[in-house]
Protein backbone atom coordinates (compact mmCIF):
# COMPACT_ATOMS: atom_id res chain seq x y z
CA UNK A 1 0.00 0.00 0.00
CA UNK A 2 2.65 2.54 0.59
CA UNK A 3 4.36 1.65 -2.39
CA UNK A 4 0.85 2.18 -4.51
CA UNK A 5 0.99 5.77 -2.66
CA UNK A 6 4.27 6.78 -3.62
CA UNK A 7 3.27 5.78 -6.83
CA UNK A 8 0.14 7.70 -6.76
CA UNK A 9 1.71 10.93 -5.01
CA UNK A 10 4.90 11.08 -7.93
CA UNK A 11 1.78 10.86 -10.41
CA UNK A 12 0.04 13.65 -9.11
CA UNK A 13 3.18 15.57 -9.55
CA UNK A 14 4.17 15.11 -12.64
CA UNK A 15 0.62 15.96 -13.50
CA UNK A 16 0.47 19.22 -11.46
CA UNK A 17 3.79 20.35 -12.59
CA UNK A 18 2.09 19.43 -16.25
CA UNK A 19 -0.42 21.76 -15.29
CA UNK A 20 1.75 24.16 -14.02
CA UNK A 21 3.82 24.92 -17.14
CA UNK A 22 0.48 25.50 -19.05
CA UNK A 23 0.38 28.56 -16.47
CA UNK A 24 -1.96 26.77 -13.91
CA UNK A 25 -1.59 26.91 -10.58
CA UNK A 26 -2.37 23.51 -8.37
CA UNK A 27 -1.93 22.61 -4.96
CA UNK A 28 -1.39 18.46 -3.55
CA UNK A 29 -4.69 17.07 -2.68
CA UNK A 30 -5.45 13.99 -0.41
CA UNK A 31 -7.55 10.84 -1.69
CA UNK A 32 -11.13 12.69 0.21
CA UNK A 33 -10.18 15.75 -2.46
CA UNK A 34 -9.22 18.09 -0.30
CA UNK A 35 -5.82 20.24 0.37
CA UNK A 36 -3.41 17.85 1.48
CA UNK A 37 -1.69 19.92 3.87
CA UNK A 38 -3.56 20.80 7.14
CA UNK A 39 -3.42 24.67 8.29
CA UNK A 40 -0.87 25.46 10.53
CA UNK A 41 -2.66 27.18 12.71
CA UNK A 42 -5.28 24.80 13.60
CA UNK A 43 -4.44 24.39 16.91
CA UNK A 44 -5.11 28.20 17.08
CA UNK A 45 -8.11 29.27 17.78
CA UNK A 46 -7.35 32.95 18.47
CA UNK A 47 -5.30 33.38 15.14
CA UNK A 48 -6.45 35.65 13.14
CA UNK A 49 -7.67 35.15 9.11
CA UNK A 50 -4.39 34.26 7.13
CA UNK A 51 -4.02 33.39 3.41
CA UNK A 52 -0.41 32.32 3.76
CA UNK A 53 0.93 35.77 4.53
CA UNK A 54 2.64 33.70 7.67
CA UNK A 55 4.70 31.98 5.00
CA UNK A 56 4.04 28.18 6.07
CA UNK A 57 1.82 25.73 3.80
CA UNK A 58 -1.77 24.66 4.94
CA UNK A 59 -3.85 27.93 3.29
CA UNK A 60 -5.79 25.98 0.33
CA UNK A 61 -6.35 27.34 -2.48
CA UNK A 62 -4.18 30.23 -1.43
CA UNK A 63 -0.62 27.97 -1.72
CA UNK A 64 -1.54 27.33 -5.12
CA UNK A 65 1.94 28.20 -7.61
CA UNK A 66 2.83 27.74 -11.26
CA UNK A 67 6.40 27.67 -9.68
CA UNK A 68 7.75 24.36 -10.29
CA UNK A 69 10.14 25.03 -7.86
CA UNK A 70 7.06 26.22 -4.58
CA UNK A 71 5.19 23.35 -6.36
CA UNK A 72 7.94 20.40 -5.87
CA UNK A 73 8.51 21.68 -2.13
CA UNK A 74 4.16 21.71 -1.96
CA UNK A 75 3.87 18.13 -2.60
CA UNK A 76 7.13 17.41 -0.59
CA UNK A 77 4.94 18.70 2.68
CA UNK A 78 2.04 16.55 1.57
CA UNK A 79 3.83 12.88 1.10
CA UNK A 80 0.48 11.21 0.93
CA UNK A 81 -1.28 13.49 -1.89
CA UNK A 82 -2.55 11.42 -4.62
CA UNK A 83 -3.82 14.38 -6.53
CA UNK A 84 -3.83 18.15 -7.37
CA UNK A 85 -6.21 21.29 -7.44
CA UNK A 86 -6.23 23.27 -9.78
CA UNK A 87 -6.74 27.24 -8.66
CA UNK A 88 -9.55 29.04 -10.28
CA UNK A 89 -10.20 32.78 -10.94
CA UNK A 90 -6.31 33.62 -11.59
CA UNK A 91 -4.47 34.77 -14.43
CA UNK A 92 -4.00 33.54 -17.02
CA UNK A 93 -7.24 31.72 -17.88
CA UNK A 94 -9.12 32.89 -14.83
CA UNK A 95 -10.40 29.76 -14.88
CA UNK A 96 -14.72 28.96 -14.05
CA UNK A 97 -15.22 25.31 -13.48
CA UNK A 98 -18.88 24.44 -14.68
CA UNK A 99 -19.38 21.03 -12.49
CA UNK A 100 -21.85 18.57 -13.49
CA UNK A 101 -22.48 16.40 -11.05
CA UNK A 102 -24.54 13.27 -11.03
CA UNK A 103 -25.14 12.20 -7.82
CA UNK A 104 -28.04 14.47 -7.71
CA UNK A 105 -29.91 12.56 -9.58
CA UNK A 106 -30.64 15.26 -11.78
CA UNK A 107 -29.90 14.95 -15.85
CA UNK A 108 -27.61 18.16 -15.09
CA UNK A 109 -26.37 17.55 -18.88
CA UNK A 110 -29.82 18.45 -19.56
CA UNK A 111 -30.28 21.46 -17.38
CA UNK A 112 -27.68 22.96 -19.17
CA UNK A 113 -28.78 22.20 -22.47
CA UNK A 114 -32.08 23.53 -21.54
CA UNK A 115 -30.45 27.24 -20.03
CA UNK A 116 -28.06 27.55 -23.34
CA UNK A 117 -31.42 27.34 -25.35
CA UNK A 118 -33.53 29.77 -23.10
CA UNK A 119 -30.24 32.17 -22.60
CA UNK A 120 -29.58 31.81 -26.57
CA UNK A 121 -25.78 30.77 -25.90
CA UNK A 122 -23.62 27.51 -26.62
CA UNK A 123 -20.61 26.19 -24.70
CA UNK A 124 -17.97 26.21 -26.83
CA UNK A 125 -15.30 23.56 -27.67
CA UNK A 126 -12.96 23.25 -24.53
CA UNK A 127 -11.28 20.87 -22.11
CA UNK A 128 -13.62 18.72 -20.38
CA UNK A 129 -12.41 16.79 -17.44
CA UNK A 130 -14.22 13.27 -16.64
CA UNK A 131 -14.52 12.55 -12.92
CA UNK A 132 -15.09 9.13 -11.28
CA UNK A 133 -18.99 8.92 -10.93
CA UNK A 134 -19.83 9.94 -14.26
CA UNK A 135 -19.49 13.34 -13.85
CA UNK A 136 -17.42 16.16 -16.18
CA UNK A 137 -15.60 19.28 -15.27
CA UNK A 138 -16.16 22.22 -18.13
CA UNK A 139 -13.20 24.54 -18.30
CA UNK A 140 -13.97 27.89 -19.23
CA UNK A 141 -11.97 31.62 -19.31
CA UNK A 142 -13.25 34.59 -17.42
CA UNK A 143 -12.59 37.95 -19.09
CA UNK A 144 -10.05 39.83 -16.57
CA UNK A 145 -12.57 42.26 -14.87
CA UNK A 146 -15.02 39.78 -13.35
CA UNK A 147 -15.08 37.88 -10.42
CA UNK A 148 -17.09 34.68 -10.60
CA UNK A 149 -17.91 33.43 -7.34
CA UNK A 150 -18.17 29.78 -6.31
CA UNK A 151 -22.04 28.15 -6.07
CA UNK A 152 -23.84 25.13 -5.65
CA UNK A 153 -26.93 24.11 -7.68
CA UNK A 154 -27.51 27.68 -8.42
CA UNK A 155 -28.03 27.78 -12.24
CA UNK A 156 -29.96 24.46 -11.31
CA UNK A 157 -29.98 21.15 -9.33
CA UNK A 158 -26.57 19.65 -9.95
CA UNK A 159 -24.49 22.28 -11.71
CA UNK A 160 -22.32 23.58 -9.43
CA UNK A 161 -19.65 26.44 -10.51
CA UNK A 162 -16.14 26.75 -9.15
CA UNK A 163 -14.55 30.45 -9.12
CA UNK A 164 -12.69 32.74 -7.20
CA UNK A 165 -11.27 31.28 -3.79
CA UNK A 166 -12.27 27.47 -5.37
CA UNK A 167 -10.36 24.58 -7.28
CA UNK A 168 -11.22 21.81 -9.64
CA UNK A 169 -9.32 18.14 -9.64
CA UNK A 170 -7.01 18.20 -12.18
CA UNK A 171 -7.20 15.08 -14.05
CA UNK A 172 -4.82 12.26 -13.72
CA UNK A 173 -5.34 12.62 -10.10
CA UNK A 174 -6.59 9.83 -7.59
CA UNK A 175 -9.04 10.02 -5.26
CA UNK A 176 -11.40 7.35 -2.96
CA UNK A 177 -13.88 6.91 -5.94
CA UNK A 178 -11.34 6.69 -8.96
CA UNK A 179 -9.02 9.09 -11.56
CA UNK A 180 -10.04 12.10 -12.79
CA UNK A 181 -8.88 11.95 -16.77
CA UNK A 182 -9.56 14.17 -19.64
CA UNK A 183 -12.09 13.81 -21.74
CA UNK A 184 -10.79 12.29 -25.49
CA UNK A 185 -9.79 15.46 -27.77
CA UNK A 186 -9.62 17.92 -25.19
CA UNK A 187 -6.76 17.52 -23.66
CA UNK A 188 -4.75 19.63 -25.76
CA UNK A 189 -7.15 22.48 -25.80
CA UNK A 190 -7.00 25.62 -23.76
CA UNK A 191 -9.99 27.00 -21.55
CA UNK A 192 -12.56 28.67 -24.15
CA UNK A 193 -13.71 32.09 -22.76
CA UNK A 194 -17.12 31.92 -20.86
CA UNK A 195 -20.00 32.69 -23.08
CA UNK A 196 -21.30 36.04 -22.15
CA UNK A 197 -24.80 35.18 -21.69
CA UNK A 198 -23.60 32.48 -19.60
CA UNK A 199 -21.41 35.07 -17.69
CA UNK A 200 -24.30 37.11 -16.89
CA UNK A 201 -26.08 34.08 -15.10
CA UNK A 202 -23.22 33.15 -12.71
CA UNK A 203 -22.78 36.41 -11.49
CA UNK A 204 -24.99 36.88 -8.18
CA UNK A 205 -28.20 39.20 -8.44
CA UNK A 206 -27.51 43.04 -7.08
CA UNK A 207 -27.76 43.38 -3.56
CA UNK A 208 -31.17 45.04 -3.30
CA UNK A 209 -31.48 47.87 -0.34
CA UNK A 210 -34.63 48.30 -0.93
CA UNK A 211 -37.51 46.76 1.69
CA UNK A 212 -37.87 43.09 1.48
CA UNK A 213 -40.88 41.71 -0.72
CA UNK A 214 -43.52 39.58 0.22
CA UNK A 215 -43.72 36.14 -2.17
CA UNK A 216 -46.91 35.88 -4.00
CA UNK A 217 -48.44 32.82 -3.81
CA UNK A 218 -47.48 31.47 -7.43
CA UNK A 219 -43.89 32.11 -6.20
CA UNK A 220 -43.43 30.37 -3.11
CA UNK A 221 -46.01 27.65 -3.65
CA UNK A 222 -43.64 26.52 -6.90
CA UNK A 223 -40.60 26.66 -4.92
CA UNK A 224 -41.81 24.81 -2.52
CA UNK A 225 -43.24 22.00 -4.72
CA UNK A 226 -40.28 22.06 -6.07
CA UNK A 227 -38.73 20.63 -2.70
CA UNK A 228 -41.66 18.03 -1.95
CA UNK A 229 -40.92 16.90 -5.41
CA UNK A 230 -37.54 15.54 -3.94
CA UNK A 231 -36.18 12.07 -4.30
CA UNK A 232 -33.54 10.59 -2.46
CA UNK A 233 -30.28 11.91 -3.01
CA UNK A 234 -31.89 15.45 -4.19
CA UNK A 235 -33.40 16.61 -1.12
CA UNK A 236 -30.48 18.75 -0.16
CA UNK A 237 -29.18 19.83 -3.54
CA UNK A 238 -33.14 20.70 -4.36
CA UNK A 239 -33.56 22.76 -1.12
CA UNK A 240 -30.78 24.71 -1.77
CA UNK A 241 -31.79 25.61 -5.09
CA UNK A 242 -35.23 26.65 -3.80
CA UNK A 243 -33.74 28.41 -1.42
CA UNK A 244 -31.44 30.37 -3.34
CA UNK A 245 -34.24 31.55 -5.28
CA UNK A 246 -36.29 32.69 -2.60
CA UNK A 247 -33.32 34.77 -1.13
CA UNK A 248 -32.58 36.32 -4.67
CA UNK A 249 -36.06 37.36 -5.08
CA UNK A 250 -35.70 39.20 -1.41
CA UNK A 251 -38.24 36.29 0.46
CA UNK A 252 -36.23 34.00 1.69
CA UNK A 253 -37.20 34.71 5.61
CA UNK A 254 -40.61 34.47 4.65
CA UNK A 255 -40.85 31.14 2.71
CA UNK A 256 -37.91 29.61 4.90
CA UNK A 257 -40.85 27.99 7.25
CA UNK A 258 -42.43 26.26 4.62
CA UNK A 259 -39.34 25.02 3.19
CA UNK A 260 -37.94 23.20 6.11
CA UNK A 261 -41.58 21.88 6.89
CA UNK A 262 -41.18 20.51 2.79
CA UNK A 263 -37.84 19.30 3.31
CA UNK A 264 -38.44 17.53 7.04
CA UNK A 265 -41.54 15.74 4.38
CA UNK A 266 -39.18 14.40 1.98
CA UNK A 267 -37.24 12.71 5.05
CA UNK A 268 -34.60 15.91 5.73
CA UNK A 269 -34.46 16.65 9.41
CA UNK A 270 -35.10 19.94 10.29
CA UNK A 271 -31.82 21.02 11.77
CA UNK A 272 -30.48 19.75 8.20
CA UNK A 273 -33.01 21.97 6.32
CA UNK A 274 -31.93 25.03 8.17
CA UNK A 275 -28.49 24.60 7.84
CA UNK A 276 -29.00 24.29 4.07
CA UNK A 277 -31.16 27.27 4.37
CA UNK A 278 -28.69 29.43 6.22
CA UNK A 279 -25.82 28.22 3.36
CA UNK A 280 -28.04 29.28 0.54
CA UNK A 281 -28.87 32.79 2.68
CA UNK A 282 -25.24 33.40 3.06
CA UNK A 283 -24.38 32.82 -0.77
CA UNK A 284 -26.54 34.82 -2.37
CA UNK A 285 -26.16 37.66 0.08
CA UNK A 286 -22.61 37.75 -0.60
CA UNK A 287 -20.78 40.35 -3.09
CA UNK A 288 -18.62 38.70 -5.66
Amino acid sequence: MATMDRQATTLALAHALSAAERGLAVIPLSRTKLPALRSPHRDDPTAPPCHGECGRFGHGVYDASTDPRRVRALFAAAPRATGYGIACGLDPYRLIGVDLDTKSGTDSSAALRELALRHLFTIPETVVVLTPSGGRHLWLSGPPDTVVPNSAGRLAPGIDIRGAGGYLVGPGSRTEHGVYATAPGTAHLAPAPCPPSLLRLLMPPPRSHTAVSAPSDRQGQGLVQFVLAAHEGQRNTRLFWAACRAYENGFGPQLTEALVDAAVRTGLTEREARSTITSASRMTTRRP
